[in-house]
């Protein structure tokens, strides 16, 4: 535990006496890092949109078909070019 708060205070004094880097990121570089930012956007939100929207076009599917076998298979039948 010694050594462990022995570390961190090193380093807080280690860090608290660092210069300002001075660096330069070119437009290529920015804009490549928004253009991945807004593909995980899309991505992640496509993937939330149909985890939501699965379970809702399953439930409309099943009303559609119970729908189907309350009026009855003759009528769906007598529709259908094979039914003969």
């Amino acid at each position: 535990m010694k050594r462990l708060v022995s570390v961190l205070a090193l380093t807080a004094l280690a860090a608290s006496f660092s210069t300002a880097a001075s660096a330069y990121v070119g437009p290529g570089a920015g804009l490549s890092m928004l253009g991945a930012f807004w593909a995980l956007i899309v991505a992640l939100g496509t993937a939330l949109f149909f985890v939501v929207a699965w379970p809702v076009r399953k439930m409309l599917r099943r009303s559609r078909n119970s729908g189907a076998a309350e009026t009855g298979a003759a009528t769906d039948d007598a529709q259908r070019p094979d039914a003969a």
